[in-house]
């Protein structure tokens, strides 16, 4: 459903403008030398998390923040390539192993070139996937256990992590088809893995509801059930309350 003019107005009004530099270190991110701020979307496919991080970056733009987006996978050169061979339906063979090693292969390539560098300089980072949803996916939905995802995220992520993460939340069966009716429009077919069963898609439910019992500080729930403006509403209230938080701290 579209969102009215007046209530996009009320929605962006909940954003405060940028109070100076107040973006601080990332509690996770100890290794910058500058101010940042790395903000993350997860939820399983078709929960609209692409959606809410484009309006996200809009409203943060609009307010005066430097905001860069890191897709996942994908966001450079390599990674581009790595998501065509991850993602295109005709690559069903493809085992989970050497899935769970690409995906850390591309992320690390969007760390080294994307993201460590927008944070070093300051700038928001808001990432479409990151660590979260490897654990999700090939930990929980392929089974291949969270430990084995861990071990190589410490190799690949050198231990970054995002500040806040967006957990957008909704039923397997809802998301898989929207997400399926959403690949049809699209000159490339990235549905593999929306060929998944729904067994498969709950237990990648599953395994985000865990992280984000683990993690409530930085994993935030947020309902994706509603229309866009409403959803919209749910996280720029939280982001709000976080940017606030950073800045009482600075």
């Amino acid at each position: 459903m579209a969102t009215s003019r007046h209530s996009r107005s009320n929605v962006t009004a909940t954003l405060h403008q940028p109070r100076g530099n107040h973006l601080q270190r990332g509690r996770y991110n100890c290794s910058l030398t500058k101010r940042g701020a790395f903000i993350s979307f997860e939820g399983i496919d078709g929960s609209g998390k692409t959606t809410q991080l484009r309006r996200l970056e809009n409203t943060l733009s609009r307010l005066g923040h430097s905001v860069v987006v890191a897709q996942e996978p994908g966001g450079t050169r390599v990674g581009a390539e790595i998501r065509k061979l991850l993602l295109d339906a005709a690559n069903s063979d493809l085992r989970p192993i050497p899935e769970l090693l690409l995906y850390f292969a591309s992320r690390s390539q969007n760390i080294a070139e994307v993201i460590r560098p927008a944070l070093h300089s300051g700038q928001i980072v808001l990432s479409d996937r990151f660590t979260d949803a490897t654990i999700a996916y090939q930990g929980f939905g392929r089974e291949l256990g969270v430990e084995a995802v861990r071990a190589i995220e410490a190799v690949a992520c050198e231990g970054l992590k995002p500040d806040l993460t967006l957990l957008l939340d909704m039923a397997p069966g809802t998301g898989v088809q929207r997400a399926l009716e959403r690949n049809t429009s699209r000159p490339l077919d990235e549905s593999r893995m929306e060929q998944e069963g729904i067994s498969f898609y709950e237990r990648v439910r599953g395994g985000y509801i865990e992280l984000q019992r683990d993690e409530p500080e930085r994993m935030k729930l947020v309902g994706a059930n509603g229309d866009i403006g409403e959803v919209e509403a749910r996280v720029n209230r939280i982001v709000t309350d976080f940017l606030e938080t950073r800045g009482e701290n600075d």
